[in-house]
């Protein structure tokens, strides 16, 4: 499916469109829709042969000056919504550093030298692995499952099974990493033999998901690595640089920074770069941070990640309820998940919206959203005003 967005030749009012809205979602595993400067950008409905990255080309003033002068004539960010049926890949997110050295090395797979920041927000039930597990849940992995000891060597094991807060979590680190690197090394005959063997005593919650991931990904490493990592279940969150992570289902928003520098090993059938992915982790042990919204107004949280390129809005209106999203100094998307209302915007007058619309809201532009007959969701991504927050 194209997304289309409408623009005209005036700025003073936002840009609209239509997605499948949430309902329709569901019941499409698999589905990506996205707002942003890549290949599958949406198009504009008024000119379909004309993308969004192109017509913002053309019209670099609805970016507002902040965003031109730091970014240049592109979003800082990607605004998509996933419906996760087959797991995706796992994989890790290079920081700023290191994107730049993938980057050089080896430009025709990493694109850019940009990090790859992101933020999950869910939609309904959406699970995730990322980050690896504590000290406590990885001993008992080891214990639970001695073929995965007998795979790692029993010698490495016993100094994960024979540590404790007192032996340093540097050391940790450096056996965790070995033990790692030795699973996900390990051939498809092994795995395959592996996952065999312990298939008939799989019960519990982490257990039955490696059976599922298996039944995905036979023989796949990423199946059998899936217990050193913590099984997240989602409101919201976001993923840091140098960590392991994977969307298993389920369906939510994600905003990203600008790029596509993803290090993949395991789930996929995309360019894996193993070995890349265990010198890039840092082996930090534990859960992993849940990012809290910041109430805006009745209706509104605000997610703020530890990064500058963007923040996301979730909003929920009772019926007949209304709200002002002050103007910001960049580009604001809207989706329209569920629900109906009104938009009314500077000189441009009152506009219907509905599950589905989507909005390109320019910069320093004030607009007020209304609930008509029953409640209306939506979500907004932008820049943070650094001034104001």
């Amino acid at each position: 499916m194209t997304p289309a967005a409408t623009a005209g030749g005036r700025h003073d009012v936002p840009a609209t469109g239509k997605w499948t809205g949430l309902r329709q979602l569901k019941a499409v595993l698999g589905f990506m829709f996205w707002i942003g400067p890549m290949n599958l950008d949406p198009h504009l409905s008024m000119n379909p042969a004309l993308t969004l990255k192109s017509w913002i080309s053309r019209n670099p003033n609805v970016l507002g000056n902040e965003v031109l002068n730091k970014w240049g004539c592109d979003l800082p960010f990607l605004f998509k919504v996933l419906s996760v049926g087959k797991a995706l890949s796992r994989q890790a997110h290079p920081d700023k550093e290191l994107a730049e050295t993938l980057h050089e090395l080896q430009p025709n797979i990493y694109m850019n030298g940009n990090h790859k920041p992101e933020m999950a927000l869910a939609l309904t039930e959406f699970e995730a692995l990322h980050g690896f597990i504590g000290l406590k849940e990885l001993k008992d992995v080891l214990c639970g499952v001695p073929e995965i000891v007998e795979l790692i060597g029993k010698a490495d094991a016993e100094q994960v099974l024979r540590a404790n807060e007192h032996v340093g979590e540097e050391k940790v680190k450096a056996v965790l990493e070995f033990i790692f690197t030795q699973l996900m090394s390990s051939n498809k005959d092994t795995i395959s033999e592996l996952i065999f063997k312990i298939k008939p005593r799989l019960n519990m919650e982490k257990e039955v998901l490696v059976l599922r991931l298996e039944g995905q990904y036979p023989t796949d490493v990423g199946v059998i690595a899936s217990p050193f990592l913590n099984h997240v279940k989602l409101n919201s969150g976001f993923l840091g640089a140098n960590e392991p992570n994977a969307y298993i289902p389920g369906e939510c928003t994600e905003c990203m920074a600008t790029l596509d520098n993803v290090v993949r090993a395991g789930l996929t059938s995309k360019h894996q770069d193993i070995r890349k992915l265990f010198s890039m982790l840092t082996y930090q042990q534990g859960f992993p941070e849940i990012l809290v919204g910041v109430s805006m107004n009745p209706y509104t949280k605000r997610y703020l990640p530890p990064f500058d390129e963007f923040e996301v809005d979730c909003c929920i209106l009772p019926q007949a309820a209304s709200v002002v999203f002050p103007s910001v100094p960049g580009p604001s998307p809207f989706l329209i998940m569920a629900g109906k209302g009104t938009i009314h915007a500077g000189f441009a007058g009152e506009h219907v919206i509905g599950e589905g619309s989507v909005l390109f809201v320019p910069a320093n532009m004030e607009i007020r959203i209304a609930a008509s007959s029953m409640e209306l969701q939506l979500y907004r991504a932008g820049r943070p005003d650094t001034k104001n927050n």
